[in-house]
């Protein structure tokens, strides 16, 4: 469960679907009474799969994450999008402390594995596509077929459809309109990270409370 206060609670569907395709690169966790599996891995949004989506992805044949999903599937996706420490000397107002900004996204559902070829060279294609075809010279998977067959079968394919999406936004909602547009400037002159803040806090949170 994610501590959620109502002013960081994000609910936009269209916003929480942009976080996950803008940061790709989850946590999945499966809930165990002994300790819970977590693996590391780029995920695939489906947007038109199930009232909140469906997620796509495979993981290791040799990762015993994909057992685990097989006999208990119920699991969590989590999405780290763009954060930044806010000082409290950008704000107006005192005495303030320090805090920080962040935003993410939980996806929770029951996965279904996919150990079919076709499935899992579906799965793989669409992931090459989603990464490749933004560079200037994408890469083709233009493999020997029997290499391209063990890779396939080195893998355990799955999609979960989502049922719950919780999004937590901190992005200074309970400050004054004045101090966020502090918290802006000062994370507009900092690194890429603070930008990415920054330009969140300016589609998401600038306006009057």
């Amino acid at each position: 469960m994610i501590y959620l206060p109502d002013v960081f609670h994000e609910t936009d569907l269209d916003a929480l679907h942009a976080l996950i395709e803008s940061y790709s690169f989850a946590t999945l966790i499966s809930p165990d009474s002994i300790e819970p599996m977590i693996t590391h891995l780029p995920l695939l949004l489906d947007r038109g799969r199930g009232a909140h989506g469906t997620l796509i992805g495979h993981v290791a044949r040799t990762n015993p994450h994909w057992r685990t999903l097989q006999e208990r599937p119920d699991a969590t996706a989590i999405f780290h999008g763009p954060h930044a420490y806010v000082s409290p000397s950008w704000y107006g107002v005192h005495p303030s402390v320090p805090t920080w900004n962040y935003a993410v996204v939980h996806a929770t559902g029951r996965a279904r594995l996919m150990h079919e070829p076709q499935a899992l060279e579906h799965i793989t294609t669409r992931l090459v596509e989603t990464f490749e075809n933004p560079r200037p010279e994408p890469w083709r998977a233009e493999l020997p077929q029997d290499f391209h067959q063990r890779m396939l079968g080195s893998i355990v394919g799955f999609e979960i459809e989502i049922a719950q999406l919780s999004g937590k936004f901190k992005l200074s909602q309970n400050r004054s309109l004045d101090d966020r547009r502090r918290v802006v400037t000062a994370l507009e002159a900092g690194s890429a990270a603070e930008k990415e803040v920054a330009a969140l806090m300016r589609a998401r949170v600038m306006q009057e409370r």
